[in-house]
């Protein structure tokens, strides 16, 4: 360094074509640049050294050379890698912005994407596994350049402003990498939240589809039978009910019979009611406050000579003729009641509607809480005609299953609305048990 020192020292400058003298002072002593014609030789005289020591500056200016053309090849390699990288980078933003715009929007749920070794749709969570894994790799690469420029014996003879401008792009570089690492894990862990409830989900449906075809496959349903269920409403309101499907042809005489459990206070409320233009009371058995149960058709009323509110299982039946309006009521098989003159000569009107639970005061509507029915019921059933006694011994004891040929008590026949549920019914000899 101090040969190079004592050449800058002995440089004359030439201004104009004139010859500035310029003295520089070292190590206290002065050195003297001497104006030469322009013709001369311009080189500083070289001082003198022992053949030894010039021989070593001689090689130190080599081995500086050969140090400066090797920053200067490290310099340049590092200048392609920084771009390099600077170009993954932009290409890793770019895809994770479209990315994240994607999953913000939900577009990219559609179709997820094509993979591109193929037509398969690739999962959201391998995308952003591969996008983790490409921004890791960047960074490790980032922390090796960084430490490979610390060990390098040249670095410290790196111009200030280069080693300056290099740690702030490898620092920029890294913070980027960083936020968006940690971007793509956040987008990662929510993905992985979704894809598990949604699993949940799926897995659940898929359960409940499976269940029911193995019940499909077994040849059962939610009833063993078509007939073996009952309509529960358990509040007394005016929007539980149950309604049949079919409805009534003009009837000249008919035996309606059901299964009923209730213990509701005062009055059961209303079984049934069968409503028609003109007349909301064609049939109607109701228990309401502290009156009897009643029979009501076309208005008229038969009081019935029984309670059933005990909370027990009761089989009941009523047949009924336009001739002379006979009537008579069946209670667990057994004939308690009969009676004439009830709207006598009077044909049952048709295309009316059946409600189950409620008394209706229009055709299908204007239902009154008070007179709801709470309880179960189940088997309701209707025929043309006049059951004979023995039959409906036989049904009411289990012996014998005959459906209504007019309104067979079939699950499809009958909907329910307002919280009212279709349940499995208990076995006949279950029921007669609990009589």
């Amino acid at each position: 360094m101090y040969v190079l020192v004592l050449g800058i020292a002995c440089l004359c400058a030439l201004v104009n074509g004139n010859t500035v003298k310029k003295q520089e002072t070292i190590g206290g002593e002065r050195f003297v640049c001497t104006a030469l014609p322009p013709d001369a030789n311009h080189g500083c005289p070289m001082p003198s050294f022992p053949a030894s020591q010039e021989e070593e500056l001689r090689s130190t200016i080599l081995h500086l050379r050969e140090t400066i053309l090797q920053q200067k090849d490290a310099i340049g390699n590092q200048k392609e890698t920084i771009r390099e990288l600077t170009s993954k980078l932009t290409s890793c933003e770019s895809l994770s912005e479209g990315t994240g715009q994607e999953g913000k929007h939900g577009s990219w749920r559609k179709g997820y994407g094509k993979d591109t070794m193929g037509d398969l749709p690739r999962d959201p969570t391998q995308i952003i596994d591969q996008l983790s894994r490409t921004m890791q790799s960047l960074k490790d690469r980032l922390e090796n350049l960084e430490h490979q420029l610390r060990s390098n014996v040249s670095y410290s003879a790196l111009p200030t402003d280069l080693r300056e401008m290099l740690q702030r792009k490898l620092g920029d570089l890294e913070h980027q990498l960083l936020n968006k690492v940690t971007e793509l894990e956040e987008e990662k862990s929510l993905l992985h939240n979704e894809s598990a409830t949604h699993r949940h989900k799926t897995e659940s449906t898929l359960t409940a589809l499976l269940e029911r075809v193995n019940e499909l496959e077994k040849g059962s349903s939610a009833f063993k039978a078509p007939d073996e269920f009952k309509v529960s409403l358990p509040l007394r309101t005016n929007y539980l009910y149950g309604r049949i499907r079919k409805s009534l042809p003009e009837l000249y005489a008919f035996t309606i019979c059901m299964w009923l459990k209730s213990s509701a206070s005062p009055g059961i409320g209303t079984p049934f009611s069968y409503a028609v233009s003109g007349q909301a009371n064609e049939i109607v058995l109701i228990e309401w406050g502290n009156h009897p149960i009643e029979l009501l058709i076309n208005d008229k009323v038969a009081q019935l000579p029984f309670s059933i509110g005990d909370g027990k299982w009761h089989h009941l039946c009523i047949t009924w003729t336009t001739r002379d309006g006979l009537w008579e009521a069946f209670l667990d098989g057994e004939k308690l009641g009969s009676g004439e003159n009830l709207a006598p000569w009077h044909p049952i009107k048709p295309g009316g509607i059946l409600i189950l639970g409620q008394e209706q005061d229009t055709v299908g509507g204007r239902f009154d809480a008070t007179q709801a029915f709470v309880g179960e019921l189940s088997q309701f059933n209707i025929w043309d005609r006049v059951l004979k006694s023995d039959d409906i011994g036989n049904i009411a004891n289990c012996s014998m299953n005959m459906p209504g040929n007019i309104i067979p008590w079939v699950e499809n026949n009958v909907e329910v609305f307002g919280g009212a549920t279709k349940l499995p019914l208990e076995q006949c000899e279950d029921r007669l048990l609990n009589l």
